[in-house]
């Protein structure tokens, strides 16, 4: 009965408010997905990856090329994950194991995130469309009711106006913050490839200086990369 009383004005009112309820949950999802995987990815500061950079050094330099791929085991950062992947690769040789670990990171980790982010792009320009897509409709419905009656009820007048409207600002009101927030995404991902960069280029030169010294240990494959089946997918994302 609910349902027969319904008009095809109120169906497409109440679609247009699910479709902007949609994209607004969609685009949130997305927002929080790239947020937590940065703050997964990067260290808190400089400060504690310059520990970390310390340690690796040390046993890079030493030789020690299995206690640093057990040092970064099971660290769900995004230079520990490089790291412990230039080892496992390091027979390949400096330059073809560098490219390697430099594409995994751009395929498993930016591009992650930049696939997250396009969503985000495409819901703060729909959402505005959308809600424009109301707001034609409203008037479309209130010049319907100016024209079908020669007494027109105010009431019923404004309503079709306040779905124009509303649907407007519902719109505006998705866009904008999500606009804010990708901004503030962004931000925080440029700071982490900043500090990937920072210790990418303090490891890869101690790792060349350690591969010209020991060329038996470069051509001698960590024990772990050929019995755990994860260690050739440690930087892809989580599902």
């Amino acid at each position: 009965m609910l349902f027969a009383a319904l008009t095809v004005f109120d169906v497409i009112s109440f679609a247009t408010y699910g479709a902007l309820a949609g994209v607004a949950l969609w685009g949130l999802y997305c927002i929080v997905v790239v947020w937590t995987r940065v703050s997964q990815k990067r260290f808190k500061n400089e400060d504690e990856q310059d520990v970390f950079m310390d340690d690796v050094e040390q046993m890079v330099t030493a030789g020690d090329f299995e206690g640093v791929a057990e040092y970064c085991d099971g660290d769900a950062r995004a230079i520990p994950q490089i790291v412990e992947m230039a080892m496992h690769h390091r027979d390949l040789g400096y330059k073809r194991a560098r490219q390697f670990v430099m594409d995994r990171f751009q395929r498993d980790v930016m591009s992650d995130l930049e696939y997250r982010l396009s969503w985000v792009s495409t819901v703060i320009k729909s959402a505005p469309m959308i809600g424009l897509f109301g707001t034609v409709f409203g008037m479309m419905g209130a010049f319907n009711t100016l024209a079908s009656s020669a007494n027109v009820n105010p009431s019923d007048l404004a309503g079709n106006i306040n779905i124009a409207l509303r649907t407007t600002a519902c719109g505006l009101a998705i866009a904008v913050p999500l606009m804010i927030l990708t901004a503030n995404v962004n931000i925080r991902i440029a700071k982490m490839e900043d500090l990937v960069g920072s210790g990418l280029g303090r490891f890869m030169t101690v790792f060349r200086e350690a591969l010209s010294r020991n060329p038996n240990q470069a051509n001698a494959p960590v024990a772990a990369a050929s019995t755990d089946p994860t260690a050739s997918s440690a930087m892809q994302s989580p599902k």
